[in-house]
């Protein structure tokens, strides 16, 4: 049992993504258990991986190898699940704001929040105030995460905040910023929660909200 969950973590934290289907298959065939093999292998990595990323060990690169690995071996392991439902830590909205069309940062963070056992529903690119507010009343998420890369698109973050409190809605999710020209002045300005100077600072701001311990 305890090679099969290190081959795993090992081979997520490398970035062996050639390698991770055929580990989680032979782990599943030789009777582990599937949330064990998510939370103390897959996750487990994550959690690695975004602590070598906080200290300067590996770049974005290697961090986006790596959580790709981990949702490859995550995609082997849900069918598995009884109900094929994950134990979630909480449920988070990603999204880029209007007008922006970059993707790439929020989508690393998605993975990573997925890979740090979240559920995360990824709404894309050129998200409307409205669309965001109809997605929160109807999901009902823990935290909505929004992303920027342009100075022009910046307000549009202020605006959705805007618009949670006049809906009642501001106290019954937290907000999540990030994106290139951003600061942590823009996002308290703007009564953000928390920001995020990159994808490993941010899931460590999910996993505080949520009260999860590292």
């Amino acid at each position: 049992m305890a090679n099969h969950m290190e081959a795993i973590k090992n081979a997520v934290i490398g970035g062996k993504h050639a390698e991770i289907k055929a580990l989680v298959t032979q782990a599943l065939d030789a009777g582990l258990d599937p949330n064990t093999i998510i939370n103390d292998a897959l996750i487990a990595a994550m959690d690695v991986v975004g602590t070598d990323f906080g200290s300067g060990k590996i770049f974005v690169p290697e961090m986006f190898v790596a959580a790709l690995t981990m949702k490859s071996g995550l995609d082997i392991v849900k069918p598995r699940l009884a109900g094929g439902q994950i134990q979630s830590r909480g449920t988070v909205i990603m999204a880029t704001v209007k007008g922006d069309l970059h993707d790439i940062g929020k989508n690393l963070v998605s993975m990573m929040l997925e890979g740090a056992g979240f559920k995360v529903l990824d709404l894309g690119v050129d998200l409307s105030v409205e669309k965001l507010i109809e997605q929160v009343k109807a999901i009902q998420p823990d935290i909505l995460g929004l992303s920027a890369l342009l100075t022009t698109t910046m307000p549009e973050m202020q605006k959705v905040i805007a618009e949670l409190k006049t809906q009642g809605l501001r106290d019954k999710v937290k907000v999540l910023v990030g994106g290139a020209p951003l600061d942590r002045t823009f996002a308290e300005k703007i009564g953000a929660d928390g920001y995020g100077t990159n994808a490993a600072e941010a899931v460590e701001l999910a996993r505080r909200f949520a009260g999860v311990k590292a």
